[in-house]
């Protein structure tokens, strides 16, 4: 069936709709990564967002349920230059087209993902409409208009306390949208973990006496969220605190810092990172549309981006206090990131 994208500046492509076959909008975004498109769209940082692939090919090796960071698919839309209709591997479950259509995502395939990819860059990420209808920008313009992802994470955050039993410290985890491989992390190191909903009480999360309290990544704009703030800003001194992507931000707008929105985001697995402390460069995986542009008083930077010199790492100058921008639990290749949760853990 025919689909088209149409992005609110009025560039409209046109190629082969699939999935689940429903108009749907969101800001449209592009990821770099040649690879795990099933934890691109299950990560819940996506929630509200099309996300456009830039490798050419996507879902050969089909899709496998051992790998999904959520229990279901956050991506509002999915394009790709090539889908593939036939995957071959040994862990394939299902073909990318019968996944969408389960978890009911609209994708839009055969469209010039390049050209889309430079015009997101030039021009920053913005709304746009995979639509089946034979519309204008005109026609969809008031929708565009309405969409808004200001409750993204409560729409993704659990609902219970979830508990993981643990012979190690006790990680009180805050669910902003948080990767099962971020709990799967500190479970392989023996922690106790206690998950809890995003807006639950400072008194509740001390209630478990955690050892440390873990900032989870998350979807949107993390000024959107100013009782998640006021509740950080109740927990600083009382235990150790660290912090992942949004988590990070959060953090550091509880300590009085600033964020900003970038152009187009850090989405792909092929970003350098600089450790400052170890003075060593990381390649990273990355998905965020903001960041820390303002540094809090009492926090130094730990790591920098190398493309464009922006926060990737703070650590409180006083306090057992420490976060990163980026997925020290993503794998893209190399799994070099993965001492970032040592890290985390010596502040216990």
């Amino acid at each position: 069936m025919k689909g088209k994208l149409i992005l609110q500046d009025g560039t409209i492509f046109e190629g082969n709709a699939f999935g689940y076959l429903k108009d749907s909008i969101g800001e449209v975004v592009f990821n770099t990564s040649m690879i795990g498109y099933g934890e691109v769209l299950t990560d819940p940082s996506y929630y509200g967002q099309i996300v456009t692939m830039t490798y050419p090919l996507i879902g050969n090796y089909g899709i496998n349920l051992e790998d999904v960071e959520s229990k279901g698919v956050h991506v509002k839309g999915f394009i790709v230059r090539e889908k593939s209709d036939n995957p071959n591997n040994f862990r394939c479950e299902m073909d990318l087209d019968t996944y969408l259509k389960q978890n009911k995502v609209i994708g839009l395939e055969g469209i010039d993902t390049r050209a889309l990819t430079k015009i997101l860059r030039n021009n920053g990420t913005m709304k746009g409409i995979i639509t089946l209808e034979s519309a204008s920008l005109e026609d969809v313009a008031s929708k565009l208009d309405s969409f808004s992802n200001t409750t993204a994470v409560k729409t993704v955050t659990r609902k219970e306390v979830e508990h993981i039993n643990g012979d190690g410290p006790k990680v009180a985890v805050m669910d902003f949208g948080v990767k099962q491989n971020i709990l799967r992390s500190f479970a392989k190191r023996g922690c106790d973990i206690t998950v809890f909903p995003a807006n639950t009480k400072p008194e509740e999360v001390l209630s478990i006496n955690p050892d440390l309290i873990f900032l989870s990544n998350g979807p949107g704009d993390p000024e959107d969220l100013e009782d998640v703030i006021e509740n950080i800003k109740e927990l600083v001194g009382k235990k150790p605190i660290v912090g992942i992507c949004l988590g990070h931000q959060l953090l550091a707008l509880a300590l009085g810092g600033q964020t900003s929105k970038l152009k187009f985001g850090h989405r792909g697995g092929n970003h350098p990172v600089k450790d400052l402390e170890q003075n060593k460069v990381f390649i990273t995986s990355q998905n965020h549309g903001y960041y820390v542009s303002q540094m809090p008083e009492s926090m130094k930077v730990t790591h920098v981006n190398l493309n464009d010199n922006t926060v990737e790492g703070m650590r409180h100058t006083q306090l057992p206090i420490y976060s990163v921008q980026y997925h020290p639990e993503a794998c893209p290749g190399p799994q070099d990131n993965d001492y970032i949760f040592d890290k985390f853990l010596e502040l216990v």
